[in-house]
């Protein structure tokens, strides 16, 4: 167990957080204000920063879209370049504070910003970020990552850097009341893969990280069986703040991490597209019977610690299987069917760009090669 942690995202937590920011972006900065389809002018959410940023000067730039795309990014990298923007506020989700982090280093780049991404440029220099999350899911608002498309060609890559780690990000849960309950179903899903890619890998005896870990899978699992209290303000800010600790380095730190659900269900949701979480739920189990041996202790110890599981020989495949009912209880589909008919050629498509992407040696072992995804998706594939 050997790391190096810090995380240095200020959180601002609570009803009425959004105010904070008048403070949080120094006076003397032009802000870029970035933010999706428009609903934050609906639930009173863009009044608030409206407010907040009065003393300030900026402008805005709308229109990020779910799986956030180069072309469109690329638009609002001119605007902050044009603009001398020096500080980036990012209003949404997970999708709004990824396209962030890739302006925010894009603008600070001569080359094309999709060097970012095929790693061909090293960000190491960055506009500032501050986020103000409307969307508990991906736990964006206080990590390095980003996940961005290029909808030309149907490429969906991540990439990550310290310079594009928020400086602050304001978690009110007030903010989520309008959101369609398709999306805090998403958010749920998304936190429970997110926790599940850094914990079920091998024992480590990482006893903060595991317990850690699972303390958040059971705050999912009830949150799901409480699911009609989802208008309520403790239910809300339960699952923002779990789903921001699930992604924020914390129960990651020292210990093997997995993500080829990630990176297979990236490739879904490129192709077909499957939101984002729903695409880990179409993956995940398919990959975990297929990794059945090698996960099967890390598997035994979820039934036990999260589902309360009787042992037995069978324990790891009853835990796969109760992780397939969390799912269904809230309507989530473990089969990809936005394909149509044709399965074969739905699998050949993904391995494809699997390949194409160099997603040949996948989780904690990299030992998913293309032979082991193909045999996950003929699983995950109905």
């Amino acid at each position: 167990m050997e790391f190096s942690y810090v995380n240095p995202t200020q959180i601002h937590f609570g009803q009425g957080k959004i105010a904070s920011v008048t403070d949080a972006i120094p006076s003397t900065s032009k802000v870029l204000v970035i933010y999706g389809g428009g609903s934050i002018k609906k639930n009173g959410v863009y009044q608030q920063v409206q407010n907040a940023l009065s003393q300030h000067t900026w402008i805005e730039f709308s229109g990020v879209e779910p799986n956030p795309t180069m072309e469109n990014l690329d638009k609002a990298v001119a605007l902050v370049k044009a603009e001398k923007v020096d500080f980036i506020l990012a209003v949404g989700g997970g999708s709004v504070i990824d396209g962030a982090k890739y302006v925010a280093a894009a603008a600070c780049y001569d080359g094309a910003g999709w060097d970012i991404l095929l790693g061909k440029h090293t960000v190491t220099k960055a506009i500032a970020i501050g986020a103000v999350l409307t969307l508990p899911a991906t736990g964006s608002e206080s990590n390095s990552g980003s996940v961005i498309t290029r909808a030309a060609t149907q490429d969906k890559l991540p990439f990550s850097s310290p310079a594009v780690q928020p400086k602050f990000a304001v978690l009110d849960a007030d903010a989520m009341k309008t959101l369609p309950e398709r999306q805090l179903i998403n958010g749920l899903v998304d936190a429970w893969v997110h926790t599940c890619e850094q914990y079920l890998t091998m024992p480590t005896g990482a006893m903060v990280q595991d317990g850690y870990a699972e303390a958040l899978l059971k705050n999912l699992l009830t949150l799901a069986k409480q699911y009609d209290q989802h208008t309520t303000l403790q239910w809300r800010e339960n699952l923002m703040w779990t789903a921001n600790q699930a992604l924020n380095g914390l129960i990651g730190a020292g210990v093997p991490q997995d993500w080829a659900t990630h990176m297979i269900g990236h490739e879904m949701t490129a192709l077909y597209g499957v939101d984002h979480a729903r695409s880990l739920a179409i993956v995940q189990p398919s990959l975990l019977r297929n990794q059945l041996t090698v996960k099967k202790a890390k598997l035994e110890q979820l039934g036990h610690n999260v589902f309360a599981l009787a042992a037995g020989d069978d324990l790891a495949e009853r835990t796969i299987v109760a992780i397939e009912a969390f799912y269904h209880s809230l309507n989530v589909a473990t089969q990809l069917t936005e394909h149509g008919d044709d399965k074969a050629s739905a699998i050949d498509k993904i391995i494809a760009q699997l390949e194409a992407h160099k997603m040949t040696a996948l989780g904690e072992h990299q030992a998913i090669t293309l032979t082991q995804s193909r045999e996950i998706l003929q699983l995950a594939i109905k």
